[in-house]
């Protein structure tokens, strides 16, 4: 099959992917292969083309974010059946038996398998996934459509519910990517008013017409005080402007897996009032399952940029400088 792998970090300006021939993986007994139709680039990509996450192994075929059909299986998969549809997310598997697996915090998992960073991932034309962690896409949405709701949007919805938003609260988001894109539908579909800070005109004018209440720059301060925001731009310098802007008793979430520095904070202006800043770590089964649902009785719309399989150098860039609305996706059904 073909893959694009990564042998060393380095900035995605320099093409550290490399498209290659490598050997299509087999099924062992609970696994299914996929032959893969799309795969959404997420930041955390990048994060991990940069070595700003260091890969696990090497070399490694990143994408977390899987849409294709089932084309063989081993033992024990009986609830797939050949040419079915089915999606791989970032949590590839888990242990079952530490501590936080026995309390359904999976998320957490001691001994974790992560796509796309600790195994080999879904840039590929063929990918391998426990039966277990693999999720049916509902009916309703194409491929493109449907491979951005399996990080951006399983996390935008952990992430919703980790910041403890009610319906009809006010609620802030921080940055308006791929992930931001999809929770405003779920929090407007909740009757929440939405305030958008975000850098650049194409992501503020999206923003307004997916029924942002308020856009205005990152570092602009909201008209009104926030039940809870969510921080997904990686940027910790965003923490102590978002907590200066919740009502008390509120909860700022960071949905990223990396981000830079935190600077320090006062306690009385940013903390008191039993504010709260917390982060959100990977999702479980349960908040994918959660997430496809409301997908289809919302219905959730992602807007997205194709890119075929070889591009995905140049995806990793357009997602570094913003040169796209919403989500990119991978073609990987052949260039």
């Amino acid at each position: 099959m073909k893959a694009m792998r990564l042998h060393q970090p380095a900035q995605v300006e320099q093409s550290p992917l490399r498209l290659e021939r490598v050997a299509d993986p087999t099924p062992g007994p609970g696994d299914l292969i996929l032959q893969v139709h799309c795969c959404g680039v997420c930041r955390t990509d990048l994060h991990i083309a940069e070595g700003e996450l260091p890969a696990r192994h090497s070399p490694l075929i990143p994408g977390h974010e899987v849409v294709g059909r089932v084309v063989s299986r081993g033992s024990g998969t009986e609830g797939f059946a050949i040419g079915d549809r089915a999606g791989v997310a970032w949590l590839h598997s888990a242990c079952g038996e530490c501590g936080f697996c026995r309390r359904e915090r999976e998320n957490l998992c001691e001994d974790p398998a992560l796509t796309g960073w600790t195994v080999d991932g879904g840039y590929a034309e063929l990918t391998k996934v426990p039966a277990a962690f693999a999720y049916r896409i509902p009916d309703g949405f194409a491929d493109e459509q449907a491979a951005p709701l399996l990080c951006a949007g399983i996390i935008g919805y952990r992430s919703l519910r980790l910041c403890g938003i009610q319906p009809g609260e006010r609620l802030g988001l921080y940055g308006f990517g791929a992930a931001a894109h999809i929770a405003i539908q779920v929090a407007r579909h909740w009757g929440c008013a939405v305030y958008v800070s975000t850098r650049g005109a194409a992501n503020r004018e999206l923003a307004r017409a997916l029924g942002a209440q308020w856009v205005g720059g990152s570092r602009d301060r909201p008209p009104e005080k926030l039940h809870a925001s969510i921080i997904f731009a990686p940027a910790g310098e965003l923490a102590p402007h978002a907590l200066r802007s919740l009502e008390k008793g509120g909860t700022v979430a960071l949905a990223g897996i990396h981000m830079s520095d935190i600077p320090s904070m006062d306690y009385r202006e940013h903390l008191y009032h039993e504010r709260i800043l917390r982060s959100v770590t990977n999702a479980t089964r349960a908040d994918g399952r959660e997430l496809l649902a409301l997908a289809s009785k919302i219905p959730l719309r992602m807007q997205t940029t194709s890119f075929p399989l070889s591009a995905a150098n140049e995806a990793l860039v357009a997602l570094k400088h913003g040169r796209f609305t919403g989500a990119a996706v991978l073609d990987c059904r052949g260039d």
